[in-house]
């Protein structure tokens, strides 16, 4: 087994890297520091990939408390609706994201109040240079692997600005979630005894289908597919309930004789689910149970909200790395995405 960048070193240490986050975010981020709450009446977030999923957790975790709305971007652009009374946390573990660092440009011309979360680089200095805040990151991880690194501040902002009070709460029992969780899937837990172990074995060569269940279902289960794709280095698709019943049922049984030998369904199932998504559930898979090769059901553990959503994606990354080191693909590297880069930096000159 080939693991170059010690990638499942850095998986096991999330709990201590929510937790180091969390007190060093509650060290850094004083309520004067921040925007008044009463000045803010829409919070975006700025990213992409494992640094923009942080946004998505905030979301999902926190748009049914805050009393005002989450916005996630992805994108270019900034959206005209971002202005003065905008809070902009613009998220990128390397600091050099260029479709960060244009949407930071931009929310900086409209007068938002930015926070930028990232290890250095030229976010810091631009939000700086212009009177925003910069929250540090711990150097040496891959943003894939700094989740906790960059989930926190925007966690622990929120609860200093008086607009999210369980956010302490909320962390605690994510950090203690992901402890337990780490006591079962860590590579000394060999066999059927390690759940992580025993849905990669199940998988196998197969290619996953992830279903989740609302906001946090649907964060966890695109937080499975890119770790698939990253980690293992193998394709992965997600959908979630209920939008998937509108349309993707309808995509199974002319293919059946192929799909039956290529896709895994994995449910992901939480405790936050609304009551309408059980028999949802239940429906979909006899529906399609024929048409895969297995379904596999995952159920979240934990106090609260974030504990829930982190307690499966951290699942998940123990899956992907697992898939990974049983078929001797070096979880760390991304080649493709360097490649990628590479490339666009050509084409900029």
């Amino acid at each position: 087994m080939t693991d170059s960048l010690d990638f499942v070193t850095a998986v096991a240490g999330l709990p201590e890297q929510l937790t180091d986050a969390h007190a060093a975010a509650a060290s850094a981020l004083s309520a004067d520091a921040l925007p008044a709450a009463a000045d803010i009446s829409n919070i975006v977030v700025m990213g992409m990939g494992g640094s923009g999923i942080s946004g998505d957790v905030l979301a999902s975790v926190a748009n049914g408390t805050l009393p005002v709305p989450v916005t996630v971007l992805k994108q270019y652009r900034t959206p005209a609706f971002v202005g003065p009374n905008t809070l902009a946390f613009a998220v990128s573990y390397s600091g050099g994201t260029e479709e960060t660092l244009s949407m930071t440009a931009g929310a900086l011309d409209a007068g938002a109040r930015v926070v930028a979360i990232a290890g250095g680089g030229e976010l810091a200095s631009l939000v700086t240079s212009r009177g925003g805040l910069h929250v540090a990151c711990p150097t040496g991880y891959m943003p894939r692997a700094a989740l906790g690194a960059l989930t926190a501040p925007m966690f622990v902002a929120l609860f200093r600005m008086g607009l999210l009070p369980n956010a302490h709460a909320l962390l605690v029992g994510a950090q203690d979630q992901l402890a337990r969780r780490r006591e079962q899937c860590a590579p000394d837990v060999r066999g059927a005894a390690n759940p992580a172990r025993e849905i990669a074995r199940q998988i196998g060569r197969t290619i996953p289908l992830v279903y989740g269940g609302g906001a946090l279902g649907a964060v966890a289960a695109m937080r499975w597919k890119a770790d698939v794709n990253e980690n293992a280095k193998a394709p992965a698709f997600w959908n979630t309930h209920p939008e998937l019943d509108h349309n993707e049922i309808c995509g199974f049984g002319q293919h059946g004789d192929v799909t039956r030998q290529l896709l895994t369904l994995i449910e992901l199932r939480h405790g936050f689910e609304h009551e309408r998504l059980e028999p949802r559930f239940a429906g979909v898979r006899a529906q399609i149970e024929e048409c895969v090769a297995r379904v596999i059901e995952v159920r979240s553990e934990g106090e609260g909200r974030l504990a829930h959503l982190l307690d499966l994606m951290y699942l998940g990354d123990w899956v992907s790395c697992y898939l990974a080191l049983d078929n001797d693909v070096d979880p760390g590297p991304i080649p493709a995405i360097a490649a990628l880069k590479a490339a666009l930096a050509q084409a900029d000159d």
